[in-house]
């Protein structure tokens, strides 16, 4: 399985980006899908999850702000990320699991993972 990212960049603080994953591969060892994010000095943090059901996981810190979405025909994973803060500056990496459910997402380190795409918020 590949993942590859896209669609991050410099933005201001307030702005908007959309950040792609596109799955290639052996795709149907994909179900859980997910977004991580590791920021300057800081540790790895999940930042969104989607399970095979369609449930979904969001950080406390983007509540509100970011909405993961997926495309199972296009086999390709989104995250919608608005108002945008400096503290949201970080690498962005796509992760996917062959666990069906969010529980797992939350708690197991993934299977798969992206090389990352950078998103920079200037203040």
């Amino acid at each position: 399985v590949q993942l590859v990212e896209s669609g991050g960049g410099l933005v201001q603080a307030g702005g908007s980006l959309r950040l792609s994953c596109a799955a290639s591969g052996t795709i149907s060892n994909i179900n859980s899908m997910g977004w991580y994010r590791q920021g300057p000095g800081k540790e790895r943090e999940l930042v969104a999850g989607v399970s095979t059901g369609g449930m979904t996981y969001y950080a406390d810190s983007v509540k509100g702000r970011f909405t993961i979405s997926r495309d199972n025909a296009k086999n390709t994973l989104y995250l919608q990320m608005n108002s945008l803060k400096s503290e949201d500056t970080a690498m962005y990496y796509c992760a996917a699991w062959r666990s069906h459910t969010l529980e797992e997402l939350t708690t197991t380190l993934y299977d798969y993972w992206g090389q990352g795409t950078q998103v920079t918020v200037s203040s």
